[in-house]
């Protein structure tokens, strides 16, 4: 049996931070990637996301079915006039797929990712039509976007588990060129890894790379945010803040006698 997420809890902070989770986070700094290996990570970023598509093709990730009812803007209104969205690290197509096969077709979709490979599959699709939807690879903390999409051109932006794979260090940049993507009142919908989440107490010594950013096996990387710090990430950019919440979700998989709980960041921050 698969994984099954149930019991979606809004909470306004913080989970508490138990004696076992910070005995696992103060393990994790007996051994910290040295600044070579860090250096490293960061150079070879894509070509580590290329490996992951080229050993998991598809197979990876399950449809984000859940998006629209986390993030009901996403149904749509069914009008004349159709509106830009754009998928900001869309992977293989597990969300916009999804929302095409459901006829959600008030949406010019622009569906971006740091693979050519991830975009590749997206382009394999059979429902693949760039009338409907342009997948493009690009690399969101530069201003390579730009070449495809005009500032202020899109009304809704989604970000499902992708900030998390960048740099901290170019969370800004990456804020600021989402804000001048979209058009004034235009909508930013985030979701990514809450701080003391279950992926972050289970890394071991050697993983960790700076505060709360760590390497998976792979080379991929991963953060986990603070609510402050996501909506300050936000902000700093000048969006202003409609939702900033964590979400405690449990992963249950009968199979293998799993049950755990999640915890994620999930934001919608607007364009005035």
């Amino acid at each position: 049996m698969e994984d099954e997420f149930v019991n979606n809890l809004v909470l306004k902070e913080h989970p508490k931070l138990t004696k076992e989770m910070q005995d696992k986070l103060e393990k994790q700094n007996s051994r910290i990637v040295s600044d070579f290996k860090a250096q490293k990570l960061e150079k070879d970023a894509q070509k580590n996301w290329d490996l992951f598509y080229k050993r998991n093709e598809t197979r990876f990730f399950k449809d984000r079915l859940w998006t629209i009812r986390e993030f009901k803007e996403l149904a749509g209104s069914f009008d004349d006039q159709k509106k830009v969205l754009l998928e900001v690290g869309c992977g293989v197509g597990n969300m916009v797929y999804p929302l095409i096969e459901e006829k959600h077709n008030s949406y010019f979709i622009y569906a971006c990712d740091f693979s050519q490979r991830a975009v590749d599959f997206v382009k394999k699709n059979e429902l693949y039509d760039e009338s409907k939807i342009k997948a493009f690879q690009c690399d969101i903390t530069s201003e390579s976007i730009f070449a495809t999409i005009k500032e202020e051109s899109v009304d809704i932006i989604t970000m499902i588990f992708v900030l998390s794979a960048i740099h901290p260090e170019k969370f800004k940049v990456v804020a600021e060129n989402l804000f001048k993507l979209l058009k004034k009142g235009g909508i930013l919908m985030f979701r990514d890894y809450g701080l003391y989440d279950m992926a972050q107490l289970r890394f071991k010594s050697g993983n960790k790379i700076a505060e709360n950013f760590y390497v998976r096996q792979d080379g991929t990387r991963s953060y986990f945010f603070s609510l402050d710090e996501a909506k300050s990430i936000f902000e700093s950019a000048g969006f202003e803040v409609d939702q900033n919440n964590f979400i405690q979700r449990r992963t249950i998989n009968k199979k293998e006698d799993v049950d755990v709980k999640r915890w994620f960041i999930q934001g919608k921050y607007i364009k005035p």
